[in-house]
């Protein structure tokens, strides 16, 4: 996969696309209550407690469009939102520790893992990886599971307002070296903050590439 420069027209192009409606869809706890495959789709996927709920509202210019909290586990169905009719993203629950209980988070894991398998229209997942942590073993167990079902990724750093500069460019720098092991992964990585806004108009851009035309 090779790398994708961003522009200022791509920047703009990211800007229409999420000044656009975005609504919630629906809640799935099952495979057979997805949507129909009908519209280009990408998922946030990463532990728990991660920041995609966040990162999504970030996206989106909403405060509330999608929950969240500061309890792992707070997301436990596939979430999806229709982006005037351009793009859906679907907000998966986290895997890792979560604050309930075992068959549920079992329950929510093995969907999550047929999603991710079995998705036709999924072009692209967004891993989001804690920049004050970096990937852990079940971020890298995703990774892998994603080569093995030639899903393409993209390692999306999160919260990387709470490391230093130069701490978050080594951090990009040896999370795009281990990448070069992944068949499915994006070599480009994104570092975000939905907190101050950082990156959010570069991963817009990213996604309109996606989207419907």
């Amino acid at each position: 996969m090779q790398r994708e420069p961003i522009d200022e027209d791509d920047l703009e192009r990211g800007r229409r696309l999420f000044a656009r409606p975005c609504a919630f869809v629906l809640g799935a706890v099952g495979m057979a209550q997805l949507p129909p495959a009908d519209l280009p789709e990408v998922a946030l996927a990463g532990r728990s407690n991660v920041g995609k709920s966040s990162l999504l509202n970030a996206l989106t210019r909403r405060k509330a469009l999608a929950r969240t909290s500061n309890t792992p586990g707070r997301t436990q169905e596939l979430n999806f939102f229709d982006l005037d009719g351009r793009l859906r993203l679907a907000d998966l629950p986290g895997y890792g520790y979560a604050a309930a209980p075992k068959a549920k988070v079992d329950r929510w894991t093995r969907l999550t893992l047929d999603y991710l398998r079995g998705r036709p229209n999924l072009r692209r997942v967004l891993l989001l990886v804690d920049a004050r942590h970096g990937a852990k073993a079940n971020d890298v167990e995703i990774m892998t599971l994603l080569d093995q079902s030639a899903v393409a990724f993209q390692v999306v750093l999160t919260k990387a307002d709470k490391i230093t500069p130069p701490a978050l460019e080594a951090l990009v720098a040896r999370t795009e070296a281990a990448l070069a092991a992944h068949v499915a992964g994006h070599p480009d990585v994104a570092a975000t903050s939905a907190r101050d806004g950082d990156g959010i108009d570069v991963l817009r851009a990213i996604l309109a590439r996606l989207a419907m035309p």
